[in-house]
Parts: C-alpha cells; structure tokens; sequence
C-alpha cells in the first residue's frame, strides 16, 4: 500500500514539476516578447495597419507669352465615407438633411440615398463610395453637406485626392508643350514637379486605409511655372491655317514655325499628322524631330556661299539652256518646260531653276569641292541647334572626306537641296539668320521661370553665330526673296498690302530605295515684312495628293500668307476696324476685301460670330473690351449684342465652339 501511494506521489512530482517548468518557460517567452523583443512585434504590426501615404505635389503650370494656361495641374476628388465613426443621434437627425443634398447635385431620388447610407451603416462600412473624380469646387460642395461638415473624426469624411494634368487650349501645340519625358514639359521637369507630401493612413479593411487626421503630416509643395514664348493668338492663326491646307490637299502631315525675327522666340509651332480615319492631330514634333531632303529652300544657302565667296555676282548670267542637263547621265530639270534660257544669278532663285544653281556651284566648286562643304557647314546647317526639348533630328551635310558616300554627284545634287537632310527647326534658323541681317539665334521656347509669381530666371537670346555673311551679302539675299514673291514662284501669295519674302520648295521623297514621282514634301521659308522683318515662318508639307497639288508655290506658301495676314492685321487692328463688321469674317476668306473697309474707327459693337476665336479675342481687345471666352474654336454667341455702343473697359463673354 505503501509502494503504491510513494508511486503515486512521484508520478504527481513529476507532473508538478513539468507543469512549473512549463509555466516557467511561458513567463520567460512572455517577458522576452514584451521586453526584448516588445519594440519588434509592435512595429511590425503598426507597419501592417498603419503607413505613411504619398501626396504628389501639383505639377507647375506651363503657361503662353501673355499668361494662358497651356498645360495645368487639376485635383480630382473621390469621397468616400466611414458610417462607423458617425454617432447614432448625429446620423439619425442629418441622414435626410445630407440624402437631399445629395440627390441635388448628384440627381439619385432622396430615398434611395437614405437606404444607401442606413445599408452601409448595418454593415459597419467604414469605406462606403460617395463620388469620384471631383472637381475642386464640387469637392467643396460636398465637404459642406450635413454630417460631412463635421470632419473625419465625427463625420466619417474621407478625401482621396489624386492629380491630373490638363490642357487648356486642347491639341493646339500638344507636341511642344509636351508630357513626361517629352517637349517643354519634359525639358523643365525638375522644376515643375515640386516636392512630395505624406499623411498618416489606417487599415480599415482588405486594401483599404483611412486618413487618420484631416491634416496631412507634410504638405506637399506645387512645382514652378514655366512661361514658354508661345503666343495663344499666332499659335491658333497657325494651327487652323496648316490644318485647313492638310485637309485641302489630303496630306500626310506636315508642320509650321513661326519665330520672333531679332530674338528666335517660338511664336507659335504645329505639327499636324492624319489617322487612319483622316483626321489630323498632333501626332508627332515634326518640326523639331523630323530631318529631311530641303529640295529648293537649300538653293538660298547655295547662292550665300557663292555671294559671299565673290565668285558670282546676283547680275551673273547663267545659262540654264532648255531646263535639262545631264551629269554623270543623272538628270536635272527644271519644272518649266523649254528651261528659262539666259538669266541672271538672283533670277534662278526667284524662279528656282534647277540647271541655273547646279552649274553656278559646279562651275566654281567642282575642283575644290570641299570648299563649299565647309562653307555650308559655317553656316551652322551642319550642327545640331543643341535644344533642350529631346529629340532633335540630327541635320546631314555630306563631305568630300567620307570616301563610302560621297561620289561625282554629290556637289551638283547637293546644291539644288538633295543628299542633304534637315530639320524644319534647323532651316528656318537659318532663313531667321538672314532677315535678322546676317545674325544667327538659337530658337527659344521658354521666356522664363517663375515660382509663386516670382520671376526666377529670364532667357535671354542666345547667338550662335554673330553673322553668318557679310552684311552686303545677307541685303542681296533679302532682295532676291522678297522678288520671289513680287515676281517669281510665289508671286501667287503677293499682296501690295504688305511685303513678304521667302523660298519656295519642292522635293521628291525617296520610296523604297528611289525617289519617288508620286510623293512629294512642299515648304515655303521666309518672313515678313520684308524690309523690316519682324518674324520668320516656314511651312512643310509631307505627301500632299499630286493631283491636288504638290508644288510648294500651291501648297505651302498659302499658309505662309495666311499666317502672315492675320498677324500682320491683328497688329494693326486698332486702326483697322470698320463699324459694319460681319465683313470681319473676311479675315479669313477674303483679306483683299477687308484692307479696303478698315479705315473708320469703330465705336458701337461688331457682329463676331462666325469668326476664328483668336481672330475676334484680337479684335474685341484692340477696342478695348475684355474678353472672357468658354471654348475652343469659332465664335457661337457674344454678350454684348451687335450695335450696341462700346464701353472701354466693358467686359464681354464669348462662347465658342
């Protein structure tokens, strides 16, 4: 009995003795989780239910010469709500008051929103949708409706704020003003981003987290503006006026510059490319990316080395016999038939003879060809502008050097504007060059940088080359161009209103390995006026449909004319205006017509309806009103009536579309 009970007692130790030193070793596993290791365990599950959320800083504006928002930074609100957090007396006296609310603006019956909400709150929702995608002043309307006026804490009020980028003006120059990595936005991207935020978020369910104050932890900082030389006016002119002339000619694409003559500020730039539905957009910078065979606009660079060289004369005869000559068994000929006989040296410019520019650089630089590569390579047409925006073509001027390319007709060839290749940019710098008397400026698209109104950083112009010629030179030059619109290819856009000069161009494009008889590139470079320039212009057009046209005298130099009307009348529009103005519509189809009725000064309101929107914002803004206007496009309403008399400093409201 009594080897049975001490039995017993053992076994009972034994199990003491392991239950104590179970205990034992739970309390220490305690002890070294609540002090040792404590700080690890409560971090991780804080990192797992609470975080630091990004606030991403509203980009810097980017904005036109005169203050329009090109691009712009917009915040977009989703409301959300935690019915959880909202008291029981709070909730049951407002739920009518904010489900009216709410079925006024965003038009659900008031009952349905009442069941949406008492649904949510059966359900302890703490994450329930009230709406998405909100603009700021809708943000602010719903922010005040009842119980959501109370805040996060009372009134379950959660904002999620995101930011979107916008474009104010549309398409319009969507190229150049750019996006990410692309164009003005792309180039200043480190200033306009700004600086990063962060608020406090809670887990409150799978994938979804709460602020947990109305405050964010750090504010974030919006980025700087950018104020670019574009000028809203020039840039619609120019737009519409490329767009109406791809669509006339059932073009592939094609682009237009217009640069500030003495500075190399880019007025306005367009690149317009057509879909496979046939309608246009700005597809690609063909203006700043695009390098190709000039064709006839080269013959100016030509002519300026053999001047500058004094080996020719403007008053040189040159020989263009019948308009063909064979080198090398390759043809060159010109576009009139039977050739153009003897004529002088500014004369092959100013009906761009093919055979007269070939044999005056083959009869002066055939034995040093060299020579006239290193010329033309002076001139700057060989470099790269060295632009900040990415993506400029890269320009080529063959060389006697590169044993592999160049062969018996690269001289000739070269001259008339093939072998060569060259971006729009980079022609037109050179064009600005000569109206701007021989000096040569880098072409600018930022004016400046500005943080919260305050002006950081103005650019000024930058001169690549102070003079590219003589100035005896660059005054032949301009002479010969402004004939070529008097008297030769382009006499088609003359006008004894105002003067112009410029190059017309016609090149073959090559296909499949050959140059083609069916595509064609048309260009017109030049500025206005011509005795006193004040801007330059060139307009390229890739693939216009041949049985429309392909000439750079039909198709390119029209909008060239256009473009340069309109500045030239917005200019002048405070002397120019009549009283009587549905003619004002004449701008754009008859200019002729409309230089004849603008000599009285108007005193009671114009009719512009009808009329392009930046051609009337010019007129109304010459006569002294200020002008508001909704809308992309032409003029729908005005809200000051026709006849009605003007008040200077009276504002009006225009609706466009």
């Amino acid at each position: 009995m009594k080897t049975e009970q001490k039995s017993i007692l053992n076994r009972l130790s034994v199990v003491v003795g392991l239950m104590t030193l179970f205990l034992l070793v739970i309390f220490i596993k305690i002890t070294r989780i609540q002090y040792i290791e404590g700080e690890k365990y409560r971090s991780l599950s804080e990192n797992r239910t609470v975080r630091n959320d990004t606030i991403f800083s509203n980009r810097g504006n980017v904005v036109s010469e005169d203050g329009n928002l090109l691009a712009t930074s917009m915040s977009k609100y989703t409301i959300r709500m935690d019915v959880v957090t909202v008291k029981n007396a709070v909730f049951e006296k407002n739920i009518r008051a904010l489900s009216e609310e709410m079925s006024k603006m965003f038009g659900k019956p008031v009952s349905e929103y009442q069941a949406y909400f008492r649904k949510a709150r059966r359900n302890k929702n703490r994450y329930l949708l009230i709406a998405r995608n909100l603009g700021y002043m809708d943000y602010l309307k719903v922010k005040s409706f009842p119980i959501f006026r109370l805040g996060a804490n009372r009134g379950g009020f959660i904002t999620e704020q995101r930011t979107v980028r916008a474009h104010p003006i549309g398409k319009i120059a969507e190229r150049t003003i750019g996006h990410g990595n692309v164009g003005i936005e792309g180039a200043y991207a480190d200033y306009l981003k700004g600086s990063l935020g962060w608020r406090m978020k809670q887990k409150i369910a799978n994938n979804q987290w709460k602020p947990i104050n109305d405050n964010n932890e750090v504010e974030p900082r919006d980025g700087s503006d950018v104020i670019t030389t574009l000028d809203i006016n020039v840039q619609d002119i120019a737009h519409h006026a490329l767009l109406k002339q791809l669509e006339d000619f059932d073009a592939d694409h094609g682009c237009v510059i217009v640069m500030e003559t003495k500075t190399g500020a880019v007025k306005a730039i367009s690149n317009l490319g057509r879909t496979s539905s046939g309608k246009y957009y700005e597809r690609l910078n063909y203006a700043v990316g695009e390098s190709h065979e000039p064709g006839s606009t080269f013959k100016v660079a030509s002519l300026l080395v053999a001047l500058e060289d004094k080996v020719i004369d403007t008053g040189t005869i040159v020989d263009t016999e019948k308009g063909r000559i064979f080198i090398h068994r390759k043809k060159v000929e010109d576009s009139h038939h039977g050739g153009y006989g003897k004529i002088s040296a500014a004369r092959v410019i100013e009906v761009s003879s093919n055979v007269g520019i070939v044999k005056i650089i083959q009869e002066h630089y055939d034995k040093n060809p060299q020579k006239f590569v290193d010329a033309i390579n002076n001139l700057g047409l060989g470099s790269k502008l060295g632009l900040r925006i990415k993506g400029e073509g890269l320009p080529y001027i063959p060389s006697p050097k590169d044993k592999k390319r160049w062969n018996g007709i690269s001289l000739e060839w070269m001259a008339w504007g093939y072998g060569v290749s060259l971006t729009p940019l980079q022609i037109i710098t050179f064009y600005n060059a000569i109206a701007n008397d021989g000096k040569m400026v880098k072409p600018q698209f930022v004016k400046a940088l500005r943080t919260e109104g305050k002006i950081d950083q103005v650019f000024e112009p930058v001169v690549l080359k102070e003079r590219i010629a003589s100035q005896e030179t660059i005054k032949k030059l301009r002479r010969v161009l402004e004939n070529v619109v008097i008297k030769g290819t382009a006499d088609n856009i003359y006008t004894p209103n105002f003067s112009m000069a410029g190059k017309t161009g016609t090149a073959k494009k090559v296909v499949n390995g050959v140059y083609s008889n069916q595509a064609y590139v048309a260009s017109f470079a030049g500025f206005f006026p011509a005795d006193e320039p004040k801007y330059s212009c060139l307009v390229v057009v890739h693939n216009p449909d041949k049985k429309k046209g392909y000439y750079g005298a039909t198709v390119a130099a029209p909008v060239f004319k256009t473009i340069a009307e309109k500045m030239y009348a917005s200019a002048a529009i405070k002397r120019q205006v009549t009283n009587s103005l549905p003619q004002i519509k004449l701008l754009n189809e008859d200019v002729e017509e409309y230089y004849k009725v603008v000599n009285s000064e108007i005193k009671t309101m114009p009719n512009v309806r009808g009329m392009a929107g930046m051609d009337a914002i010019s007129v109304l803004e010459n006569l002294g009103l200020k002008v508001q206007y909704e809308g992309i496009g032409t003029v729908k309403s005005q809200s000051i009536r026709k006849g009605e008399r003007i008040t200077k400093g009276a504002t009006i409201i225009l609706k466009l579309s």
